[in-house]
């Protein structure tokens, strides 16, 4: 009994591990994002029931799923000495499961996700190709280069959400400006991970922003960027309908203005982890929020 308890532990934080790994709960954001925009946005016309039988659909958003799992996991191979000095608690958990064990599954995810984009069609197997590329590229090369890891990484951090945009064509200027604030929150959220991680960025010789250019720069680029994102908000305002989705907005300008002047007085990691955190609320609020543009799409589903 002892020994099937202890098999049972084992594996449970082998699977705890690959959670870990793979950033399971980004990329379970990842597949909500996808379909709610799906829903929402991008096919507010077709029945609920047509957007979630929709093979091809299915297939990018598990495209997207493999991929990205890959991505988590080559990112986390080349990061693991700066993430024993960052995250050692979560190296701890990584840990339970080898190296060799990850790497197979690395290429086994992509495989399978780009075999099952070819499904879509060859542009879709292509697309998640060039990903692939880049990503390991990024992790490989690149995020040693403070301001080419810093945009590249949000690219690519965003780049598997708009696979979709490029399925459904839907190049609408409302989708175009969305995207465009989504970008700027997450060069914001690099920014605060540059900042909460530099012992561990200095252990690896990673020449950061905040590495290279020192803190100081680092908080006059977010502030910079915050108030671009404001420009964007506004030009939301003034130009589109965009339904009760306005108070989520409204809700941000208010949280990005706690956010900047608490970033001027943060100093600790701690500090910084909690910026990090509230930039991660405002993006999962925004995914939750498109259910907001158009209220009569909801009681039309609901019916």
């Amino acid at each position: 009994m002892t020994e099937i308890n202890s098999k049972n532990k084992q594996n449970f934080l082998k699977v705890l591990s690959l959670f870990s790994v793979v950033r399971g709960y980004n990329v379970l954001a990842l597949v909500l994002a996808q379909y709610l925009a799906s829903i929402f946005v991008f096919s507010p016309s077709k029945s609920l029931r047509y957007v979630l039988l929709d093979k091809s659909l299915f297939f990018i958003v598990l495209a997207s799923v493999c991929v990205v799992a890959s991505g988590y996991i080559i990112n986390n191979f080349y990061d693991r000495e700066k993430d024993l000095i960052n995250s050692p608690v979560k190296s701890k958990i990584d840990n339970y499961v080898s190296q060799r064990t990850r790497l197979n599954l690395y290429f086994l995810l992509n495989f399978i996700g780009v075999s099952l984009s070819f499904l879509v069609s060859w542009r879709a197997a292509l697309f998640f190709s060039v990903y692939i590329f880049w990503i390991w590229f990024y992790s490989h090369k690149l995020q040693k280069h403070p301001i080419i890891g810093w945009v590249l990484v949000t690219l690519l951090t965003i780049a598997p959400f708009f696979a979709i945009f490029i399925y459904y064509k839907n190049y609408a200027n409302i989708i175009l400006v969305h995207a465009v604030f989504v970008f700027l929150l997450f060069l914001l959220r690099e920014l605060i991970k540059d900042l909460e991680k530099v012992p561990g960025n200095i252990a690896q010789n990673n020449q950061t922003i905040t590495v290279k250019y020192g803190d100081k720069v680092t908080k006059i680029l977010a502030t910079i960027i915050t108030v671009l994102t404001y420009v964007v908000i506004s030009g939301m305002f003034g130009t589109f309908e965009i339904g009760l989705m306005e108070y989520y907005f409204i809700g941000v300008v208010f949280l990005l203005l706690f956010f900047i002047i608490y970033l001027w007085i943060s100093k600790t990691k701690k500090q910084y982890i909690l910026l990090h955190n509230l930039l991660k609320v405002i993006i999962v609020l925004g995914v939750f929020s498109l259910v907001l543009i158009d209220q009569s799409v909801i009681i039309e589903r609901l019916i």
